[in-house]
């Protein structure tokens, strides 16, 4: 496939573009880079324009990437937490941002997770439901002490 060629600024507006669709965070907008024949210090003033002019914010990219993956998917904090570290956000920076979340409301997403795939357990012994659902509720990111607390 021919690669079509941009001016820098046409590069550079479609990089904006590019987080102003959707929040990015650094290893996001480097990768869409990629596409284009840069030189480095095209991409460094690029990616320092981005954040002057806070088209990329890794903070708020963090915020909102926790809230979608909790509020929407229903990711407990590990696979949150997992899936940002791919995107080389600090495990500070993701600890700090975790405040998204609701504490209350994480509890009750633990709950209702755990009732409707436990319900839907037939035919097998008590403990086999739990495991499964123990389980399935880790494979959705939930930390097992807090699976656990389900059961007490």
């Amino acid at each position: 496939m021919e690669k079509k060629s941009f001016t820098f600024n046409e590069i550079k507006q479609k990089l904006v573009n590019y987080c102003v669709y959707q929040d990015r965070c650094h290893a996001e907008v480097e990768q869409k880079m990629r596409e284009f024949l840069l030189i480095d210090e095209a991409k460094e003033e690029i990616m320092l324009y981005l954040l002057k002019e806070n088209y990329l914010n890794e903070e708020r990219f963090t915020r909102s990437y926790i809230r979608g993956k909790f509020y929407i998917k229903h990711w407990g904090k590990n696979k949150i937490k997992i899936n940002l570290k791919q995107k080389q956000i600090s495990e500070k920076l993701i600890n700090k941002c975790f405040d998204e979340i609701d504490d209350a409301d994480y509890e009750k997403t633990i709950k209702k997770a755990f009732e409707d795939y436990y319900s839907k357990q037939k035919g097998l012994k008590e403990y086999q439901k739990k495991s499964k659902t123990i389980k399935y509720l880790m494979s959705k990111g939930f930390e097992y002490e807090k699976i656990n607390d389900i059961f007490d």
